[in-house]
């Protein structure tokens, strides 16, 4: 077994950028950070045969980056001729408006604000921009306004922050809410069983391989995580800074005031289920 194989979700090894599926393409953001991994993922996605490209989360307002993504689809003989967000976060969205001016392309969001000349996007929304079928899947929990985007052709599907391709996502209260991002891991399972989804197309990250597996493996993660915290509770660590130097321990302390933002989310859940 490969050292990747071991890992949760098999995540695909070699250079971040570049094509990932038949109809996906990885640009890679230079924002790299202990958030943001090795940078933003910015997908460059469409039918093979199409000269309509779709750009899914442009990124941070980088110049270079996003004359990139442009060129990106140029050398493949495709004009973009749409951008959605899988949600609001500024190394996701920022360079959405830019990106407008330089494509001509409408930006679709959940998030009004977020909007460019375009309509918004919902539950049961497919997307059909130069013959490409994207499904929208709502995925709350990272955020109040976070989607994933289904691309039933390459049994794949695009996580944004919901999933990321190493490590966990951060559910930080009080936009982020534990409950349904549960809700939401639940319902990319169900992608995985019913739907035949097997690659996870992440926003930050390797592409990885195993999408029941991740899944699963974040639905564990967060179950262990919440026991820690219910047990540090009942043990008399009772504020959100207590928890996270006890149960956090572990983690490098740069992050615990991140963590902090995440305790909040998980003692929140824990009071609304009666838990402590």
């Amino acid at each position: 077994m490969t050292e990747a194989a071991a890992l949760p979700g098999q995540p695909r090894g070699g250079v971040l950028s570049g094509p990932a599926t038949a109809r996906a393409v990885n640009v890679l953001a230079p924002n790299p950070s202990a958030m943001t991994l090795d940078g933003t993922n910015t997908w460059v996605v469409a039918e093979p045969d199409s000269d309509l490209a779709v750009v899914i989360d442009p990124g941070p307002l980088h110049e270079g980056h996003l004359a990139e993504v442009v060129a990106t689809a140029e050398r493949a003989g495709k004009r973009v001729a749409l951008t959605l967000l899988t949600h609001g976060h500024p190394d996701h969205a920022e360079g959405a408006a830019r990106f407008a001016e330089l494509t001509g392309s409408k930006v679709r969001a959940l998030d009004p604000e977020l909007r460019l000349g375009g309509e918004g996007l919902a539950a049961g929304d497919v997307i059909t921009t130069g013959g490409l079928e994207l499904r929208v899947v709502p995925t709350p929990g990272h955020t109040a306004d976070s989607l994933c985007f289904h691309l039933p052709a390459d049994r794949a599907v695009l996580t944004g922050d919901t999933i990321l391709g190493r490590g966990t996502t951060m559910v930080a209260h009080p936009d982020g809410r534990l409950g349904d991002y549960l809700d939401s891991l639940r319902r990319l399972r169900s992608l995985t069983v019913d739907d035949g989804v097997h690659t996870v197309l992440p926003g930050h990250g390797p592409v990885l391989e195993d999408a029941q597996g991740a899944v699963e493996f974040y639905l564990a993660h967060r179950a262990s995580r919440l026991a820690q915290v219910e047990t540090a509770v009942e043990n008399g660590y009772a504020t959100a800074p207590d928890v996270v130097a006890h149960v956090y321990a572990d983690v490098d302390r740069s992050l615990w005031p991140a963590a902090e933002l995440s305790v909040h989310a998980q003692l929140e859940y824990l009071k609304e289920h009666g838990l402590i």
